[in-house]
């Protein structure tokens, strides 16, 4: 991905949404907490429970959740996370730091390519970024620049939107009812509804999400995490 200019899928979120984006997260997606939970345990049962790791935590802004529930898990794990939002990675440092957390995690600003390519990750982590990048293109070429940066055998979490918003009216409408659940105004619910739809491209599907990890020289996944159009699975680099 170019770092020349930036693209939608980063100039989206600005700092009005970083500044939401603890609250309004947890809304957009029931269960928000439990799936960052459930990665962590899946990384620790793929790593093994007590052990030093390095984990790669990409689109890492926004509050850093994946660092924070895998860090209260696993004392011995360290982190680097890569987000291309300043904005948003402001709020992951701020939260990092208020949980005492911040010396464990170093915090670059960029895109996964501006990291070396040293295969020195023992597992990383690509949490509600997929469905943001435009076409099988980009979404191959993100994960081939994870690939190169893990051990092989690395466990790999995936966790994003995997099916077309249009192909499923029923998940769509579901999820507007929980806004409405929420509070939110039948004008509110509709600009909430554009703002999921601005810029957004996710995989058609769960076999989609992995045949582009298999071309990434991904395992098959193993789907753990489903909440509505959202769904988790881990898959590890074979190399």
């Amino acid at each position: 991905m170019s770092t020349g200019s930036t693209p939608p899928s980063v100039a989206k979120f600005d700092a009005g949404r970083a500044g939401e984006y603890l609250v309004q997260s947890r809304i957009a997606l029931a269960g928000y907490d439990a799936c960052h939970e459930l990665s962590a345990c899946m990384l620790a049962a793929a790593l093994g429970t007590g052990q030093a790791a390095r984990m790669l935590a990409v689109g890492a802004g926004g509050g850093g959740q994946e660092i924070v529930s895998a860090a209260s898990l696993e004392p011995g794990w360290s982190f680097v996370a890569v987000d291309p939002s300043p904005q948003m990675m402001d709020v992951t440092a701020g939260r990092l730091n208020e949980l005492g957390l911040i010396g464990r995690a170093e915090l670059h600003i960029g895109y996964v390519e501006d990291l070396p390519a040293d295969g020195a990750f023992d597992a990383a982590t690509l949490i509600g970024v997929l469905h943001h990048l435009p076409g099988a293109e980009a979404k191959s070429a993100m994960l081939a620049a994870i690939a190169a940066r893990l051990k092989r055998g690395a466990p790999l979490i995936v966790a994003g939107n995997r099916f077309a918003y249009g192909a499923q009216q029923l998940l769509m409408a579901a999820w507007a009812e929980r806004w409405r659940m929420q509070g939110a105004s039948p004008a509110e619910v509709e600009a909430k509804r554009g703002k999921i739809l601005q810029g957004a491209d996710p995989p058609a599907s769960e076999s989609e999400v992995a045949a582009l990890l298999g071309h990434a020289g991904f395992g098959p996944p193993t789907w753990f995490f489903s909440s509505l159009f959202w769904g988790a699975c881990l898959a590890r680099y074979q190399g």
